[in-house]
């Protein structure tokens, strides 16, 4: 199943979208977690740049 989902992502408007990897830290027990989104190529920046 994972070759159809990577098929899909590479043809078509699947190349317009990048999978992003933040890291955050959590305000109840103050460790880091990490938060992964597939977002639109031009939204990259706005999506690092909230918190």
């Amino acid at each position: 199943m994972a070759k159809k989902v990577i098929a899909t992502l590479k043809t078509g408007t699947g190349k317009t979208f990048a999978k992003c990897i933040k890291m955050v830290k959590s305000p109840k027990s103050g460790a880091y977690l990490y938060k992964e989104e597939m977002v639109h190529v031009d939204h990259i920046k706005d999506y690092f740049g909230e918190k």
